[in-house]
């Protein structure tokens, strides 16, 4: 048997902008990518937490360190700048390997999605 576990989680960061012409995806600051291991191109579940919306989406690498947080194609439509966002990544593991994996949880602070 697999499990779904939780990888990685950007937890409470802020969203700078909705991009209705992009073809889709999420930008997202390298810096933070970075943080909790996200690859360009990786799946990743986006929960709005002001509007209970939740997407799933690919991860497009943003300029390191400018707190980027883009919902671009149609995501764009349930998000908006200011809106509070969790993102999250998930992996494939063995039960063995999910009784020993520690997921990288980050919260940024507030408003400027910067690692303190």
């Amino acid at each position: 048997m697999l499990l779904q576990m939780l990888k990685s989680k950007l937890h409470c960061v802020t969203v700078t902008e909705a991009n209705l012409n992009y073809m889709g995806s999420i930008t997202i600051d390298e810096a933070l990518m970075d943080a909790v291991g996200l690859l360009e191109g990786e799946m990743v579940h986006v929960v709005n937490n002001n509007n209970g919306e939740r997407i799933v989406t690919y991860v497009i690498k943003g300029r390191r360190d400018s707190g980027v947080i883009c919902l671009n194609g149609a995501a764009a439509h349930k998000f908006t700048p200011g809106d509070v966002a969790i993102i999250m990544a998930y992996a494939t593991m063995t039960p063995e390997e999910a009784a020993v994996f520690k997921p990288k949880v980050v919260i940024p602070e507030k408003g400027t999605n910067r690692i303190v």
